[in-house]
């Protein structure tokens, strides 16, 4: 199977829980459709596909991982839906689709995010039979998710934008924004394969760590390589706002130098795996190597 295929068969399993457990009926059907819009709007999908594959690879079963992958994709969802807002990164696109305030309105768009974040905890709650493993769980993805994970991190980039950064402040606001997260999808696959194993927890977060790096200085780099219709979203858009970003701060060739060392620095974090780790490789190599 390769990676191309692995990665569409976990997008489909996620989008198929999800579908199957959001509300689908509502007093208000307009805050459904906004929610769904945001949901399914064509996303790669990363961080529940980073929860299965580590769940597969500590010989997890999947149906123990759905969860954990449904809730951090709701959590992802809202983020984007709010950081496109105008008094966020203002944005018109996502994904080559108006973004959910301009597909709805803004204030449709905001409870929209705020029902989607509820969501993606009360999954985690649903099944009672393994509570302590559903509060480890909860525990991991509200840290990622707030004042010391993905919201910290977005409140630092806002309060940046126009001001030179040290290479030490951009990785720790990428390590909050966007890493956080990516980290958390990582604990969340150990902790539904029933993983308790203090070591194996700090190796994947190596590879959580770089990997979450990776995504974002790819990100930098295709804002100004890329092109509109294939990374989803105004090119330049970056650029334009003058946020801070890693092209700007080391230059385009530093900023790849700096993508091909955090690539080796999260194989490096999977040896100890052996083969079984194969799909984590190929899913760092899709990050790097992606056009999106």
């Amino acid at each position: 199977m390769t990676i191309k295929d692995t990665l569409h068969k976990y997008q489909q399993r996620v989008d198929a829980y999800l579908d199957g457990t959001l509300l689908s009926d509502s007093i208000e059907p307009r805050l459904q459709e906004a929610m769904r819009y945001a949901l399914f709007n064509g996303g790669k999908r990363v961080r529940p596909i980073l929860v299965y594959m580590v769940n597969q690879m500590l010989d997890g079963k999947l149906e123990d991982a759905d969860a954990a992958a449904g809730a951090i994709e709701c959590v992802h969802s809202y983020s984007l839906v709010h950081d496109d807002l105008p008094a966020m990164d203002d944005d018109d696109l996502r994904r080559g689709k108006p973004t959910c305030h301009i597909a709805f309105d803004e204030a449709t768009a905001i409870l929209a995010g705020d029902a989607l974040q509820c969501a993606g905890f009360e999954l985690l709650t649903l099944d009672t039979t393994q509570p302590g493993r559903n509060l480890a769980m909860v525990k991991v993805l509200a840290k990622a998710s707030g004042d010391s994970g993905m919201v910290v991190g977005q409140a630092f980039d806002l309060s940046h934008v126009g001001k030179a950064l040290t290479l030490e402040q951009l990785e720790a606001m990428h390590k909050h924004k966007t890493g956080a997260l990516l980290n958390a999808a990582v604990d969340l696959g150990a902790l539904s394969s029933g993983c308790t194993d203090v070591e194996t927890f700090t190796q994947l977060r190596r590879y959580g760590d770089a990997i979450g790096l990776a995504f974002q200085v790819k990100d930098d780099i295709l804002d100004i390589e890329g092109d509109t219709e294939t990374i989803g979203k105004p090119q330049g858009s970056d650029v334009e706002q003058n946020k801070p970003t890693y092209p700007a701060l080391l230059g385009m060739s530093g900023a790849k130098d700096k993508l091909s060392q955090l690539h080796s620095e999260a194989i490096s974090a999977l040896q100890p795996f052996g083969d079984a780790a194969q799909p984590l490789v190929e899913l760092a190599d899709f990050i790097v190597y992606r056009d999106h």
